[in-house]
């Protein structure tokens, strides 16, 4: 594969598994906030906290624009974590997968900083990547949503048929796709999407597999 590729690596649920502790950390983190600075109960806070992540890709877009939230704030008190090693769940062999890939490689997450920090330290992710994109680096316009990837684009200076997209999530990797970009699945389900190019079950596989990009 030529050198000029530059791959585009989602965190959660993509090179850690979030499913087990984490994302229910987050969630419940945020249906708290939800109830304390809106005024509703466990029930619609619940609701409120689906209801945006499905229409805009990310509760906290909701949240800024029907009820004024600061973002800081909230990214801040729904990603504090008592014991974040205890609850990641990475595989080390990682490392080495990622540093056999040909080609430039970014972090783009929906997550913020602090947190996308705290994971790359604790893992050893940081030492692959060249650049690291959080949601607020993209002005809180996250993926799906093709702000955020434009924006990405503008300031590395991308072409985006010289990238490729690795994501567990399929809304995201839609946008990508309409961008120009390749696009690489990580998922166990055994469905793959037009707009998919690659379907892999972990980045582990990535190296061998990223010739039929």
């Amino acid at each position: 594969m030529p050198g000029d590729r530059v791959w585009l690596f989602d965190l959660d649920n993509t090179l850690h598994n979030a499913t087990p502790h984490i994302f229910p950390h987050i969630n419940r983190s945020m249906r708290e906030y939800i109830e304390r600075h809106l005024g509703v109960d466990k029930d619609e806070a619940n609701r409120i906290r689906q209801r945006y992540w499905t229409r805009y890709g990310a509760t906290l877009l909701g949240l800024i624009r029907h009820h004024n939230i600061d973002p800081h704030h909230f990214l801040w008190e729904t990603h504090q974590f008592p014991d974040l090693q205890r609850m990641l769940v990475f595989e080390k062999p990682l490392l080495n997968a990622l540093k056999r890939l040909p080609g430039r490689k970014i972090l783009f997450s929906n997550a913020p900083r602090h947190y996308t920090k705290a994971i790359l330290d604790l893992t050893g992710l940081g030492q692959c990547f060249a650049a690291v994109y959080t949601v607020e680096s993209l002005k809180f316009q996250p993926k799906p949503m093709p702000a955020g990837f434009r924006a990405l684009l503008h300031a590395e200076r991308l072409d985006p048929r010289h990238c490729i997209m690795v994501e567990d999530s399929l809304p995201n990797l839609v946008t990508a796709k309409k961008l120009g970009m390749r696009t690489v699945l990580v998922s166990t389900n055994s469905r793959q999407p037009p707009y998919v190019d690659l379907k892999v079950s972990s980045v582990l596989q990535l190296p061998q597999r990223c010739g039929r990009l």
